[in-house]
């Protein structure tokens, strides 16, 4: 087992990452919980014993399901068993699950414990670490929430062998990411290592920035265009794929904005490719359609906030002229969809 503490003065925790870790979920429940909330999805197979009373919350599968009314439904249920501000919620699934769960538990008797047991790669390297918890809109993803930082972080690298396998490559597209924030030679890392890698690069930034005021914005990298593409081709990709694309369109951006050369382009190009993740955009999803959901980002403060790599490292940038944006976007189409 490998721990990794998350560094916030009293708000401190473990992300536990191996093979077997949900064995030890007791570990990081907090003491004093009587009882514990377990919320999952119908049909994950996936049990965890906190060594105390518990009930089993079912919430629904798909993006669909990351709701305003899955919250009101989780704290209602909540609140007929009889859950108080003392005890905990585990949120047992991938981020959809961690994401609604945990503002679920943000809001409930205005904040209980929440532990994180991640099932997916994606979750485990990304969603499940830091505190972000949210639900989407129509309008656009994540755009209610709270930052909650959880009691603890279960990563068990055994479930990672039963995702299909493009789920499994949806979490390497946010490895894919790290790459290019300090986490060079990834690849080359056994999974257990691998994980435990972005995590600690995650952990180190947010202990820095934990409400998104700097650096940890950098965390978002290839996430501006990723979530125009999942809103606009109604969540077609998955949320790796779309971040692999985005981390290519970044990367022409900030080609085109004289930050990196031709050379750091390739590189992104080449990290993106050796995790057989999509290079191109998806036929039919249109620059002006795009170019609106990504002024909708939540880092959009002054017009559309890009977190592009650059000579000083990967950094927030905003200003960026419209044609810049649309060349970027049109330099990552498939030939014959310009």
């Amino acid at each position: 087992m490998i721990v990794v503490p998350v560094q916030l003065a009293d708000r401190s925790y473990e992300v536990l990452v191996g093979d077997g870790v949900r064995s030890e979920l007791s570990r990081v429940i907090p003491d004093q919980a009587k009882r514990v909330a377990i919320v999952t999805q119908e049909g994950l197979g996936i049990e965890v014993d906190p060594g105390r009373e518990h009930k089993v919350f079912m919430m629904g599968d798909g993006e669909q399901s990351k709701s305003m009314a899955t919250v009101e439904s989780l704290c209602r249920q909540f609140a007929q068993w009889g859950l108080t501000r003392a005890d905990c919620v585990v949120a047992v699934g991938g981020g959809i699950v961690t994401d609604t769960a945990g503002y679920a538990a943000a809001s409930y008797h205005r904040g209980v414990p929440v532990v994180h047991v991640s099932t997916t790669l994606v979750g485990q390297v990304d969603a499940a670490i830091g505190g972000k918890t949210g639900v989407n809109i129509p309008e656009g993803k994540n755009l209610i929430g709270a930052y909650w930082q959880p009691s603890g972080v279960v990563c068990d690298t055994a479930l990672l062998s039963t995702l299909p396998p493009r789920e499994y490559r949806c979490g390497l597209g946010e490895i894919a990411k790290y790459h290019f924030l300090g986490g060079e030679g990834l690849d080359a890392l056994p999974i257990d290592e691998q994980v435990a890698a972005c995590v600690a690069i995650k952990a180190a930034v947010v202990a820095g920035d934990e409400r998104e005021g700097g650096a940890r914005a950098t965390l978002n990298y290839g996430h501006t265009l990723a979530h125009a593409i999942e809103i606009a081709g109604d969540h077609d990709l998955r949320h790796g794929e779309a971040v692999a694309i985005g981390l290519i369109f970044a990367a022409e951006l900030a080609l085109r904005l004289g930050r990196i050369d031709a050379d750091r382009v390739a590189e992104h190009r080449r990290v993106v490719g050796a995790y057989d993740l999509p290079l191109t955009l998806p036929v039919g999803l249109e620059n002006p359609e795009l170019i609106a959901l990504m002024g909708r980002d939540k880092k959009a403060l002054d017009g559309i906030t890009f977190v592009l790599d650059g000579p000083n490292g990967v950094e927030s940038v905003t200003g960026v002229n419209v044609s810049l944006i649309e060349d970027s976007i049109n330099a990552i189409r498939i030939e014959g969809d310009r």
